[in-house]
């Protein structure tokens, strides 16, 4: 994805409504941009692992086309115990479902790329402002409930937990981000000082932190940061979700925490002047019997909400009104 012009993204989790990302980045792509870096989110953070490991449009569009998430949904060896055993799972293990199945899927397809771990995707730029450990092209959100503390995959791995950041798959990075609370079991670490670390999905703190690769000292942005949110903007007007049974209501449970989270960032107008809203009202996070049709729907408003955005946009505007230091500022720098 070497586009002529450049945009780092910020992609927010949704779950299946994930697909809205997919619509997204495939018309930023087609307006000629190129993305040095991707954070995400949960479902975020897997469109965002296939997009910074290289994968192209097309070949997105087609991954996402033939998705089956019922895959991701399969409750083996507890069909025998249709409600003791995802009950089990959940006072045991703290969720319902290990993963394993999005691992080989999402594993496999970052192989196509030749990405495994964090050091596949190094990204040393001179001109950036972010030290050099901080330098990859993924950024993985997740969330430390054992110590309320967000954690930002890779660029945590050595100062929480000790280990080489570029010796860690990208795939456990975004297993550990889509840990949905109760539905999927957390991810265990150690502490670097001892003691263990329990990380689950990263929008119980931080659904879309969209200021993650914004400069710290002062230069002028070289080119943007674009995300991506899964909701409009005025979420009274939406049509609403559908809440059937008990994995609906955890799935509307926890998109309302998250909404509620970070609704108070939305009212920042730079955080305005650079996202653009996916209007996925009618479909729930946890909707894993989404229709085919369903899920073109939902590209297909991912590509219209950016093209949208795309017809408004202009990042010298967008420097003056926002960050008239850097905009004055002689000497360009890394976004």
């Amino acid at each position: 994805m070497d586009g002529t012009l450049r945009a780092d993204l910020v992609l927010e989790g949704g779950g299946v409504k994930g697909t809205a990302l997919v619509g997204a980045v495939e018309a930023l792509a087609a307006a000629g941009y190129g993305f040095p870096r991707v954070a995400g989110t949960s479902a975020g953070a897997i469109v965002g692992a296939l997009v910074a490991a290289g994968m192209p449009p097309a070949r997105l569009r087609e991954v996402m086309a033939e998705l089956d998430y019922r895959r991701f949904a399969r409750r083996r060896g507890l069909a025998r115990l249709p409600v003791l055993g995802p009950l089990g799972a959940v006072l045991r293990h703290g969720g319902i479902h290990r993963g394993e199945e999005l691992v080989r899927w999402l594993g496999g397809l970052l192989a196509e790329q030749g990405v495994e771990t964090f050091g596949d995707l190094r990204a040393d730029d001179a001109g950036s402002g972010l030290p050099r450990e901080q330098r990859h092209r993924l950024v993985v959100v997740a969330a430390d409930v054992s110590r309320n503390r967000l954690v930002r995959l890779p660029w945590d791995y050595r100062t929480h937990f000790g280990r080489d950041p570029d010796r860690q798959r990208v795939v456990d990075a975004v297993r550990a981000s889509m840990a949905i609370p109760f539905f999927y079991r957390p991810v265990r670490l150690r502490h670097r000082g001892g003691g263990a670390a329990t990380l689950v999905d990263g929008g119980l703190l931080s659904n879309f932190p969209v200021a993650l690769f914004d400069r710290a000292d002062g230069q002028r942005p070289r080119w943007p940061t674009f995300g991506v949110k899964l909701s409009e903007r005025e979420p009274g007007g939406l049509a609403p979700s559908p809440v059937r049974g008990p994995l609906a209501l955890s799935g509307a449970l926890l998109a309302t925490m998250l909404s509620a989270h970070d609704a108070r960032h939305l009212d920042d107008p730079d955080v305005l002047a650079r996202t653009m809203f996916v209007d996925a009202s009618g479909v729930s996070t946890l909707d894993f019997d989404l229709a085919p049709d369903d899920a073109e729907g939902l590209r297909q408003r991912g590509e219209d909400a950016a093209t949208r955005f795309l017809a408004r946009w202009d990042h010298e505007a967008y420097l003056a009104a926002h960050r008239p230091d850097a905009a004055a500022a002689r000497e360009p720098g890394e976004a």
